[in-house]
């Protein structure tokens, strides 16, 4: 890869707000990797976790710049699965029309690491506004799937490095929760 050369990250599920939040975290090394189940008080801190609305939906929200320098981005897609395909699309668009383009731009589903505990955390918090019963599922579900997170990070980081595509969209495997 080019020195010139960065990559765009953007960790992608249904409310961008619990799995890519999480994942956009470790990438960032706000979460570390040694202690790959952290705390109430760790998850509760990583920014943007739990505090997306429905509205947020398909919003771009960045999260930082890593150690490399590349931008991490996460996005809720809602159940369009049309909302990643159309980016994708359009990315590939203007790296047709702007053949200087010098970034490559991951997108990464972090959809299949998502535990039921989080699903029904996130539906009860986010969907239903009943905190107190979504929150500690919610939690539970992100101790459960945080070691997943973090192998889902490096293997999206190794695919970015190693790919000679400028636009690749992973979709990754489920993970055993």
């Amino acid at each position: 890869m080019d020195m010139k050369e960065k990559i765009i990250y953007i960790y992608h599920d249904f409310g961008g707000t619990h799995t890519t939040s999480l994942a956009a975290a470790y990438h960032l090394n706000i979460l570390s990797d040694t202690n790959l189940i952290p705390s109430k008080e760790e998850i509760l801190s990583v920014p943007y976790f739990n505090k997306l609305k429905k509205k947020d939906a398909g919003e771009f929200i960045y999260h930082g710049i890593d150690s490399d320098g590349n931008t991490v981005y996460t996005i809720g897609r809602r159940s369009s699965k049309l909302t990643v395909k159309s980016l994708y699309n359009f990315s590939e668009l203007l790296s047709l029309q702007h053949q200087t383009m010098n970034k490559k731009i991951i997108f990464s589903n972090t959809s299949p690491v998502v535990p039921l505990a989080m699903t029904l955390g996130g539906f009860f918090s986010r969907g239903l506004g009943i905190d107190s019963i979504g929150v500690p599922l919610l939690i539970k579900g992100a101790q459960r799937c945080s070691e997943n997170i973090f192998q889902l990070v490096m293997e999206t980081k190794k695919v970015a490095k190693e790919s000679n595509q400028l636009i690749v969209k992973i979709e990754n495997k489920k993970y055993q929760a």
